[in-house]
């Protein structure tokens, strides 16, 4: 009895991790170290700048066509 409880535990314990790493739980997000996010904030700071130069562009543009 003891023998096939021994065997029983480690057969379980052995699928449980498999499991683990087939499906790893989601819940937490990867970690993003501040640098990182420092490096993202910039990037996405200069690509709204450049999107508004782009459209006050566009809009003097017109401005001058229609003038």
């Amino acid at each position: 009895m003891n023998r096939r409880k021994k065997i029983k535990d480690v057969y379980d314990k052995r699928m449980k991790q498999a499991n683990l790493k087939v499906n790893p739980k989601k819940a937490k997000p990867k970690y993003i170290s501040k640098a990182e996010r420092e490096k993202i904030a910039a990037e996405a700071a200069t690509q709204t700048t450049d999107a508004e130069t782009v459209e006050a562009t566009t809009t003097d543009e017109q401005a001058k066509k229609d003038a």
